[in-house]
């Protein structure tokens, strides 16, 4: 299979270089919650779940949704990078490597998407006002982040990034999707700045490019830095490929080795990261008091007739292939060796999955041997709702996950 943007003969079982490391094959386990630290520490399920993505076969896996602070916690059960937590992840990162796969850590903050009350005032993101999600958890107000607050969050990136590397992590990947802090200055439905951080998609984009800088200096080269970038809100008034294209290029300027391609927005349109629909049912089990308003408002929000499609991102990612000559990874339902191929014969250099390495960790060397074309994964995005539950997420069609590996891990 020739790439259509190098010329180069490429499988998705080629090596692939991303900065200073090598990655023995193109499948990216993409980061998506796990749920596996229930008391904000990592767990022998943690740990379990990337060796068995590393034993499987991908080229790297990407522990997720690791907060640069306590005040970055999007949940309770949600780990923050700290001392305190470095020699567990220490132990992880070793598993992983062990199987001969990378480790990356995704690193993020969730601004005003968090349940949890900060001990003064209001969680700060892009702009003041009403706080939508926060209003489900009692939380009703929003304030703007000062140019001191950006260069604080900033430093909290850089930080976290130097412990990830003392962890033993290969990458990072600095979460700019999805609704979270960095999406929220740059999407047009949450930034509404008339300063320099806000206006165009350039304004928008200039504090995630300063967090990217940031976390550059502070790894030195030694790691890879990677970047989740939406390149669609899949929200009427928010970020489109074209605003993401202009986005994309400047994080090319800045240094980014990989940007991985998604979207959909935890808000708005959360459907859209999945490309089917939510499990509505199941998510007003798991609702209490107010909160119980958002499955609600989410079965009235989410298209009728939705349908699963591999690719569902391929339209608008090639605009930002257009855009940019460096390494991307693509999201969107990869879930055959048909549809992985593709990716690369469309130009990318990366395949990002989740829910097909949930559902079978093997999946990349069942590929890779010919047991498997096709992923038997139905798409129902029941796994979604194991980041609520203390054994962490599952595929539902397989065997639940074994309770005595939620504990907290034991520190090298």
């Amino acid at each position: 299979m020739t790439s259509t943007l190098t010329g180069e003969q490429v499988t998705p079982f080629s090596p692939l270089q991303i900065g200073p490391i090598l990655l023995r094959n193109r499948f990216i386990r993409a980061g998506a919650n796990e749920g596996m630290t229930p008391d904000g520490m990592p767990t022998q399920a943690l740990v379990k779940h990337h060796r068995d993505m590393a034993a499987g076969g991908v080229g790297m896996t990407t522990v997720a949704y690791g907060a640069v602070s306590p005040e970055g916690r999007t949940f309770n059960h949600q780990f923050h990078l700290s001392r305190e937590v470095l020699p567990h992840l220490r132990v992880l990162t070793k598993a992983v490597h062990a199987e001969g796969a990378a480790a990356c850590l995704q690193i993020t903050h969730g601004g005003s998407f968090t349940m949890l009350k900060p001990d003064r005032g209001f969680p700060k993101t892009a702009s003041s006002g009403f706080n939508a999600f926060g209003f489900l958890q009692g939380i009703l107000w929003q304030t703007a982040m000062t140019e001191r607050d950006m260069n604080c969050v900033a430093d909290e990136f850089a930080q976290a990034a130097r412990l990830a590397r003392e962890a033993g992590f290969d990458a990072v990947e600095i979460h700019m999707g999805h609704g979270y802090l960095l999406n929220q200055f740059l999407s047009p439905l949450s930034n509404h700045r008339r300063d320099h951080f806000g206006g165009d998609a350039e304004g928008r984009s200039r504090f995630p490019a300063m967090v990217l800088r940031r976390v550059k200096d502070a790894v030195g080269g030694r790691i890879a830095v990677t970047c989740k970038l939406n390149q669609t809100d899949a929200a009427s008034g928010g970020i489109d490929a074209q605003q993401a294209a202009l986005t994309a290029k400047i994080l090319e300027r800045d240094g980014a080795d990989l940007l991985t391609l998604s979207g959909g927005h935890n808000m708005h349109s959360p459907w859209a990261l999945f490309g089917s629909p939510m499990p509505i049912d199941e998510m007003k089990a798991y609702a209490r008091g107010l909160a119980r308003i958002g499955p609600w408002v989410l079965g009235k929000q989410q298209p009728k007739g939705l349908r699963f499609r591999e690719l569902y991102f391929l339209e608008t990612a090639r605009t930002i292939r257009k855009a940019v000559s460096m390494p991307l990874a693509l999201v969107g339902g990869v879930k055959s060796l048909v549809s992985a191929e593709r990716v690369l014969a469309e130009g990318f250099q990366a395949i990002a999955l989740a829910r097909a390495l949930i559902h079978d960790p093997g999946f990349v060397n069942k590929l890779a041997d010919g047991r498997l074309q096709q992923s038997a994964c139905t798409s129902c995005n029941r796994c979604v709702m194991g980041i609520y539950d203390p054994n962490g997420v599952r595929c539902v069609l397989n065997a639940p996950n074994d309770p005595a590996l939620s504990r907290r891990l034991a520190a090298e």
